[in-house]
């Protein structure tokens, strides 16, 4: 069965969760006109990701200016029952288009790099990041385990693993333990290593891999 697929790479609007939506439905849109059924989204496209902050953050302590950033970050954030997931997964059905969007998610007072994945019949499933990467760690909580799991399409099972997780082999082999045969790995690592690195998913997983990256 054939499959058209693509990756969009393009920036979010950082703090202005509401115009990046705006973004991202014209672009599904854009990509549907295309014939595209499986469209993939950066790393934290809603939300941002804050590469260069620091939120003022250091052993022992915060500044007030770097609490008010990051809470200028944490309103940024989307929630699972939120207006901004409710309006993508209608225009995925109405495009009957599945998609895989990373957000930054809000639960409780706990912000989660998170894919959502979108489809015909709407919201799918989502897979937190399990490990965030270096001092992600002061800004994002930890998946618990409990999101791996791939979901169905009708060209095979559909994972996603975010950025630097694919660097964590028990987390590709219960991706591939799945049979996923769409891997998809949004990101916001562009250096010239990342593209070796899927290639090698590809290889070991014997499965398509699709990476998109934040232009920032």
């Amino acid at each position: 069965m054939k499959l058209t697929a693509a990756v969009v790479q393009t920036a979010s609007v950082l703090l202005d969760t509401p115009v990046t939506v705006d973004r991202a439905l014209a672009l599904m849109a854009e990509a549907a006109a295309d014939g595209v059924q499986l469209l993939v989204f950066p790393e934290a496209y809603l939300g941002g990701y804050p590469k260069g902050a620091d939120f003022h953050i250091y052993i022992g302590g915060r500044t007030p200016a770097g609490r008010a950033e990051y809470k200028r970050y944490f309103d940024a954030a989307v929630t699972m029952d939120g207006p901004e997931i409710a309006a993508l997964a209608q225009a995925a059905a109405q495009h009957r288009m599945y998609v895989v969007m990373g957000i930054i998610e809000r639960d409780g007072g706990t912000l989660y790099c998170t894919v959502v994945y979108l489809g015909p019949e709407g919201v799918l499933g989502k897979h937190r990041k399990l490990m965030p990467t270096a001092l992600e760690r002061l800004v994002w909580g930890y998946g618990d385990g409990s999101t791996l799991r791939a979901v169905d399409t009708p060209w095979g099972k559909l994972g996603a693993v975010i950025c630097w997780e694919n660097y964590m082999p028990a987390l590709r082999m219960a991706m591939y333990q799945q049979r996923v045969a769409i891997y998809c790995a949004p990101t916001a690592d562009d250096r010239d290593s990342w593209a070796a690195t899927m290639t090698h998913i590809a290889m070991e997983g014997r499965c398509f891999v699709l990476s998109a990256c934040q232009h920032l």
